[in-house]
């Protein structure tokens, strides 16, 4: 049974245009049940969340197509955590994506394969569609790669790793005095303590940086492909996070490739998880920001 994908939508119905013909467009779209999340508007988002509900409301092309319309809003997180519950309670596994993600054709073959792979290897906490430009892929010889950070773009994850994740971060006040501890959690980039400090002071709303802490405090990895299967067109103002950068820049996977090979017990490439350290090292961060100022 291939795994049940979960869309969620705000309001850019262009991006989730694109989003819906890519993943349609995948060979095993029509083999696989879509969930479509759509959360509630805010005051001034009413008519753009209306046309992205009209857009939805036919979608095809899949075994089946399931709406769900939140009457309020309430925000990427909190829709993403009640909307993957729900599914993943129902069908053990999941693959999630948000409305301004352009997948290759490939995109599900590797996602449902990886998942089936390694569905009892409890090392493993995710499974990324997304992948990094990093140096050494060039001429990588695998399909895959393991990393310490989640993806938040186009991701799946069974129930037994989704239902220990600790949302609220109970043990935030030890760990804020745990100064090796923060270290640590760096391997997966020097970014991820200091937005963890934010998400538990109200200055940000992420569901993702505790997906990352908890995966974290478990020492547990990410399979990430060697070719990207998904590329972000969601850069700009609309953006519920992310505004502009250049940092996250990737080619799309175009081999049609449809059968990809994994290991047991896989181990991580120190040189490619150090190249993937530096994406989030703090001079590339500052870089960053400059060129998104001027």
């Amino acid at each position: 049974m291939f795994a049940p994908i979960c869309l969620f939508t705000y309001n850019r119905p262009k991006e989730t245009l694109r989003t819906l013909q890519a993943l349609k467009a995948n060979s095993l779209a029509k083999d696989s049940r879509l969930f479509i999340f759509s959360d509630g508007p805010k005051k001034n988002s009413l008519a753009d969340v209306e046309k992205v509900r009209e857009l939805i409301e036919d979608v095809n092309g899949f075994k089946s197509v399931e709406v769900y319309l939140s009457q309020v809003n309430k925000g990427l997180s909190h829709s993403i955590i009640d909307g993957v519950s729900t599914i993943i309670e129902q069908f053990g596994k999941v693959i999630v994506l948000e409305d301004d993600l352009i997948t290759s054709p490939n995109f599900l073959n590797f996602m449902n394969q990886a998942l089936d792979f390694y569905s009892s290897e409890n090392k493993i906490f995710s499974i990324s569609g997304y992948s990094l430009d990093l140096p050494s892929l060039k001429d990588y010889p695998k399909d895959w790669y393991l990393g310490y950070r989640a993806s938040s773009w186009g991701w799946g994850t069974w129930q037994n790793r989704w239902k220990e994740v600790d949302w609220e971060v109970k043990d935030f006040k030890k760990f804020k005095r745990n100064p090796f501890g923060q270290y640590q959690f760096m391997r997966g980039g020097s970014d991820l303590p200091w937005m963890l400090y934010k998400q538990m002071n109200g200055k940000i709303d992420s569901w993702a940086i505790r997906w990352c802490y908890n995966q974290f405090k478990n020492d547990q990895y990410t399979v990430f492909p060697s070719q990207s299967k998904v590329i972000s067109i969601g850069f700009g103002e609309a953006a519920s996070n992310t505004k502009k950068t250049t940092r996250f820049d990737t080619c799309l996977d175009t081999t049609q490739k449809s059968i990809f090979y994994f290991e047991k017990k896989p181990k991580m490439d120190t040189k490619l998880n150090k190249e993937f350290k530096n994406k989030f090292s703090l001079i590339n961060r500052i870089k960053n920001r400059l060129l998104q100022f001027m």
